[in-house]
């Protein structure tokens, strides 16, 4: 989504070459800012002026989904002017809104027969768009808004895109964004030009639907259906397009009934021109959880090939007339291996004849030249190290790579392989529901750490699919923004800090008065729940006793004094929000951080009831009644969401965590709160957590170096500023430490939990301290195991290098030996803190 930034006259365009498609796009990028102007300028278009708006014109003969846009923006200009235009199938009036795909619209081939408009880039591209005003462009029409695109979603978006410029949010239904009335509209004069996109599917995963999205469709938003059915996916389906989104897998846990149970579902997708898949676990379209009819035990390709053959063709043959993605590979049921095989041998060749089947099944239902279906090829878990043994993917088969879960992409395309015709893409989670610990109530992954991701996976070639699992959609709103926008132009936000990135999404979202201030709150909301998301306030997950946190008493004090400010900044600020944003304020920015904070509240401060209790009783009874209020804040504000925000909209949508005793293995456990009787004013607890210094930690934050030759700063992620990237190996970094006394401390090193490129399975560094001989620093990068949990429970991963330091300075020089290394910290560590403070 973007604006229109300056006015290209029309001979101006002329003289400008920008022969490749990226470069077009980056141009059309440039233009944006300014679509809509102040007033009428020479060569301009009155959308909306004096109580009058023009009609929309759109070819009966044109796909569904332009209709659809179309009637949206009939709908947006009402809220935005309150003037309705009327939608119709022929010009009507000196001046229109003609909208059209080229090669579908009469009326624009028409204007593009008289060169009205140059569409030469349009021909043959996928999902682009032209916005312009023209003069005369039909007989009795003196002038035009045209829209055309080269294929039915690049119409789709352009009427999207016009309707963002005049300020409709995409989030206006999703997350209730009122923009601002306006008495008339002006559109400048020239032709603005968007694609083609940077990622040719683009989509999102609704999933983990057990405790917002379904029981909100089932109970608020289609009780009469008791499902997430066609009426909310038809939200969904205009949410992608407004999000220049093109692709969905659809919400698939036990709880909803299939996506293809309903033939209305895939009906109307294919009217909306969406793109349906399915995910890494459903290949075929198959949702097995709700579909798969016969015993557990048979969905089994060694010893029922005929019987899972006959399934998967089922489907096939029902959505062959309907624009599909094909997920290939098997799995088990739902998000479990394959079954069958035991030997890695005995899978990888298995894997391939089940390949080679499925495009059998497709050659036969949907087109004889399967080269020309879009199939993925998803390894995910256990499947990656099935394809590392040898699986054999057809080469025109996308190979969407996966994430760990937690944002870390684990394994990127090699040069070879992003040649491939079928290319690569990437699976990437903004929510999850799984070992070591889920996270599904707040979207708290930093941008900044998706945009390192996944620029990076582009750059490597990952340029096919994207797809990211956005939960129950709310409240993964700012990140399925971010991560559908450099989707669609991977170079907007290249290069640009996450504080931009909220900036600029804080005006779009609530004007340019609150912009700043909103920014600075979600940066600080990101950058202190990325050091612990609140649904992971829980360490050593699956012990057996509880493990206490790795916090000082002094630095957990920090936490909850900056938890404190940022939400009294938070709930200040509110007050200065127009009434007709404050439900969008609260939904996307209000109530993740206050409940956040809340959450650390909790936890800590029921933590340090339970140390204190047995020696100060005082102190430990007001840290329980903190916990305690905490507690009944996270109620009261879980209460606002669903009951009060928009009148209800959303009741059911938003449940506290740990919502239920469903998956409860990965959900933390909750400290018990002391009970009535056992708890005081929590005063004097707040005393000491808001008087207490900062804490003169002995850390020295990477972007504090001495010297650096090959290492960028991120920032965004990390505990400081940001981290220390070095993206290839050699890279040198040093540091200066002093050290006070003669107590033993070593030093640290704490480091981003990202995967190097290739298949390195280890993180590989050379520390010397003083110029010392370098000693070899090895971390291993083994999802599932420990030090791997910990390590994205943390987002640190941490490694002892070098002897105990005597008192005075030193310096610590690092050296990168495997490519994409993120350095956050130095910390020293006294000999006994070792245990508490290392990755197991």
């Amino acid at each position: 989504m973007s604006k229109l930034k300056s006015i290209w006259r029309s001979a101006l365009a002329l003289v400008l070459c920008l022969g490749a498609a990226q470069a077009a796009q980056a141009e059309g990028r440039r233009e944006t800012e300014t679509i809509f102007t102040d007033g009428l300028a020479r060569g301009g278009f009155v959308l909306v002026e004096a109580g009058h708006a023009p009609t929309i014109v759109v070819d009966p003969a044109d796909a569904a989904v332009v209709r659809h846009a179309a009637d949206d923006l009939a709908t947006d200009i009402q809220t935005v002017t309150s003037q309705q235009p009327t939608v119709s199938s022929a010009p009507v009036g000196k001046t229109v809104i003609l909208v059209g795909t080229l090669g579908h619209s009469k009326l624009i081939d028409q204007i593009v027969a008289a060169k009205k408009v140059d569409v030469s880039r349009l021909a043959g591209a996928w999902e682009s768009f032209v916005i312009a005003s023209v003069d005369r462009p039909l007989p009795g029409v003196d002038k035009a808004l045209v829209v055309i695109g080269s294929d039915r979603r690049g119409t789709a978006f352009g009427v999207y895109e016009v309707a963002q410029a005049m300020g409709v949010s995409p989030w206006a239904w999703w997350a209730d964004v009122t923009p601002r009335r306006r008495d008339a509209l002006f559109v400048g004069p020239g032709v603005h030009r968007f694609g083609p996109p940077s990622v040719r599917y683009r989509g999102v995963f609704v999933n983990d639907e057990d405790w917002g999205l379904y029981p909100w469709a089932a109970k608020t938003f289609d009780p009469e259906r008791g499902d997430i059915g066609p009426k909310t996916y038809r939200r969904v389906f205009t949410l992608l397009l407004r999000l220049k989104a093109n692709t969905l897998w659809p919400a698939m846990h036990h709880t909803t009934a299939p996506f293809n149970a309903d033939p209305a579902n895939a009906r109307l997708a294919e009217e909306y021109g969406i793109v349906m898949g399915s995910s890494h676990a459903e290949a075929m379209l198959r949702n097995n959880v709700g579909e798969w009819k016969a015993a557990p035990e048979t969905f089994n390709y060694a010893t029922n090939p005929e019987g899972v053959k006959a399934y998967w063709a089922e489907r096939a043959k029902a959505n062959a007339g309907y624009e599909s993605l094909w997920t290939v590979g098997m799995r088990g049921i739902h998000d479990t291996g394959m079954v069958g095989p035991k030997t890695m041998p005995e899978k990888v060749a298995l894997l391939d004849g089940i390949i080679r089947d499925q495009r059998e099944i497709l050659g036969k239902t949907v087109s004889p030249d399967v080269s020309k279906i879009p199939q993925i090829f998803v390894p995910y878990k256990e499947v990656l190290e099935i394809y590392r043994a040898g699986v054999k993917v057809p080469d025109d088969v996308t190979i969407v790579w996966p994430d760990d879960n937690f944002g870390y992409i684990r394994q990127f395309p090699s040069a070879e392989e992003a040649k491939r015709a079928g290319g690569a893409g990437v699976y990437y989670h903004l929510s999850y529901l799984g070992y070591p610990l889920a996270y599904l109530w707040l979207g708290t992954t930093p941008p900044a750490l998706v945009q390192e991701e996944m620029i990076h996976a582009w750059d490597k070639g990952a340029r096919n699919v994207w797809i990211a699992n956005v939960g129950d959609i709310k409240p993964a709103e700012i990140g399925a923004s971010h991560f559908l926008e450099m989707a669609w132009d991977i170079d907007r936000w290249r290069g640009k800090t996450q504080r931009q990135y909220l900036e600029d999404w804080s005006r779009r979202a609530f004007g340019p008065a609150l912009a700043g201030k909103t920014s600075d709150l979600l940066d600080a909301y990101y950058r202190l729940n990325f050091e612990r998301r609140p649904e992971h306030l829980e360490w050593q997950p699956r012990a057996e006793n509880r493990h206490l946190s790795s916090y000082t008493p002094d630095e957990v004090n920090d936490r909850l004094r900056a938890f404190r400010k940022l939400a009294a900044e938070t709930k200040a600020t509110a007050a200065s929000v127009p009434p007709p944003l404050a439900d969008a304020w609260f939904e996307l920015v209000e109530f993740p951080i206050r409940v956040s904070a809340a959450a650390n509240m909790r936890f800590f401060a029921a933590e340090r009831y339970n140390e204190l209790i047995d020696n100060d009783q005082a102190m430990a009874r007001s840290a329980g009644g903190a916990a305690v209020d905490a507690q009944a804040e996270i109620t009261a504000l879980t209460d606002r969401f669903n009951n009060q925000v928009a009148g209800g909209k959303w009741r059911w949508l938003m449940p506290e965590e740990p919502a239920d005793s469903q998956w409860r293995i990965y959900r933390a456990r909750s400290i018990p709160l002391p009970g009535a009787g056992l708890t005081a004013d929590p005063a004097r607890f707040l005393a000491v957590v808001d008087g207490n210094a900062p804490a003169v930690s002995p850390v020295v934050e990477a972007e504090a170096f001495a010297a650096n030759a090959g290492w960028r700063l991120v920032e965004g992620v990390g505990r400081g500023r940001g981290v220390m990237l070095a993206d290839a190996p050699g890279a040198t970094l040093t540091l200066a430490v002093d050290v006070a006394g003669s107590d033993g401390r070593r030093a640290q090193l704490g480091v981003l939990p990202i995967f190097p490129d290739g298949q390195a399975q280890e993180i590989e560094l050379d520390v010397s301290i003083d110029g010392g001989a370098p000693e070899r620093v090895r971390l291993a990068r083994k999802v599932g195991s420990p030090a791997w949990a910990e390590g994205v429970l943390d987002n640190l991963l941490k490694a002892m290098a070098g002897p105990p330091l005597a008192p005075g300075r030193h310096t610590i020089t690092v050296v990168s030996r495997t490519g994409r290394v993120g350095l956050d910290l130095v910390r020293l560590i006294l000999p006994e803190e070792v245990a508490t403070h290392e990755n197991h």
